[in-house]
């Protein structure tokens, strides 16, 4: 299926959530894979750091919702995680019951034969209070380094935003807690390349999204309607976990 991107001036450009996360299990390089496939060029993924500091590709710290294990990933050497299964048996039964985390190493190989796909690296919370700042941001520098023209670094901890980019010089964005005059004042400051925010959390009366030099993307998208209308607020861009289901929606509104 051809993609529809932000050339196409009537809708906004999708990014993969997790990857193709609705078909696959989230944050695998089977999902990331699969929306390459289907066309996309902007993917999404969170990244934890292991007891032994190797970054991974993983949303939650503990194991409880991808692999039924109560088992926290920092306690984890990367050796053993990578023998654990994250295949979300309990959403999409034994389909991709195998599937293993991946290395962030192991994703930015493969964004060099992506060509043209850019990467938006979410940094968790969680590693950043298990571990500290410096050795967290560090080490994600240390492994992006490769491919950080590729790739948008992002995260709800502002302090991170800062210190990130003036670490590596790359592109970054913050994921918003919330939307008021605070965090307008923050962004304003912080003049990033990308805001991000939970559209079911942006307040409900219809406006313009503040205006300002970033670029809009707002996520939990799941259907053409919303994405339209996150488009009409001012969001060049839109995330959802439904790659396919969205890609034919607009595929259909290209038709009409």
């Amino acid at each position: 299926m051809a993609p529809s991107t932000s050339a196409d001036a009537e809708l906004p450009a999708i990014i993969a959530h997790r990857g193709n996360a609705f078909e696959f299990p989230e944050n695998t390089l089977e999902a990331l894979s699969s929306a390459v496939d289907l066309g996309l060029r902007h993917l999404e993924f969170d990244v934890q750091l292991t007891a032994d500091l190797v970054p991974v590709l993983m949303h939650d710290a503990d194991l409880a919702r991808v692999a039924g294990r109560l088992q926290c990933v920092h306690d984890l050497d990367s050796a053993t995680l990578a023998t654990i299964p994250v295949g979300e048996v309990a959403r999409l039964g034994e389909i991709h019951a195998d599937l293993r985390a991946p290395t962030l190493a192991r994703i930015v190989e493969s964004l060099s034969g992506w060509p043209g796909t850019t990467a938006f690296v979410e940094v968790k919370r969680a590693s950043l209070r298990r571990f500290g700042r410096e050795a967290v941001l560090t080490r994600i520098a240390e492994v992006l380094a490769p491919a950080l023209d590729r790739c948008v670094l992002i995260s709800f901890d502002l302090v991170s935003v800062r210190i990130l980019r003036a670490m590596t010089g790359a592109r970054i964005g913050w994921v918003l807690s919330a939307y008021d005059e605070a965090a307008r004042a923050e962004a304003a400051s912080l003049t990033p390349e990308f805001l991000f925010a939970n559209h079911e959390r942006l307040p409900a009366a219809p406006g313009s999204l503040w205006s300002g030099p970033w670029e809009w993307a707002l996520y939990e998208v799941r259907d053409l309607e919303t994405a339209l209308a996150c488009q009409a607020r001012g969001a060049r861009y839109v995330e959802t976990m439904d790659v396919r289901g969205l890609l034919a929606a607009y595929a259909g509104h290209a038709r009409s």
